[in-house]
């Protein structure tokens, strides 16, 4: 048994070590050329979808909630070499690049998650997590975070 426990750790470290090679190629803020180049050039693939579970806490309810699919398209999209339609492939760059650019300004995962769970008074008592199924949304609290480095309260 410790060679199969040896391997699912190296297995898990070299994962880990490939989401984050993936995470460090989505820039924090994002330009639309930039997403239409990444998603044009077919790069965007099950992997993305596994570095944003894994950059994240949250369930795949809640993650395939933001995809607007059901939690089964959700997963079989997480599996390799499964075609992943465009608004999905685009969705998640955007969801990558907010949650890197929360994490900034942040200083971790877990303080970002905090912060998008929990009703937020300057956005009429609406949790920022509530945005995030559209790319407006995704946007609009991309913004919130901005303000927030320049000293706005949000």
């Amino acid at each position: 048994m410790p060679f199969i426990k040896g391997n699912l750790l190296s297995s898990k470290m070299e994962q880990k070590a490939e989401n984050q090679l993936l995470l460090d190629t989505i820039p924090v803020y994002l330009r639309a050329a930039d997403v239409l180049t990444l998603i044009s050039s077919g790069v965007v693939n099950s992997s993305y979808l596994a570095a944003l579970k894994n950059l994240t806490n949250f369930s795949d309810e809640i993650i395939s909630n933001w995809l607007n699919i059901n939690v089964k398209t959700y997963r079989s999209y997480k599996k390799p070499k499964t075609a992943i339609k465009a608004d999905i492939q685009e969705h998640t760059v955007m969801l990558l690049a907010l949650m890197k650019h929360g994490i900034e300004v942040f200083g971790s995962n877990e303080e970002l998650e905090k912060w998008l769970q929990a009703e937020n008074f300057q956005l009429g008592k609406t949790k920022p997590i509530d945005y995030l199924n559209t790319i407006s949304g995704i946007k609009f609290i991309d913004d919130r975070l901005t303000g927030m480095e320049y000293g706005d309260n949000a």
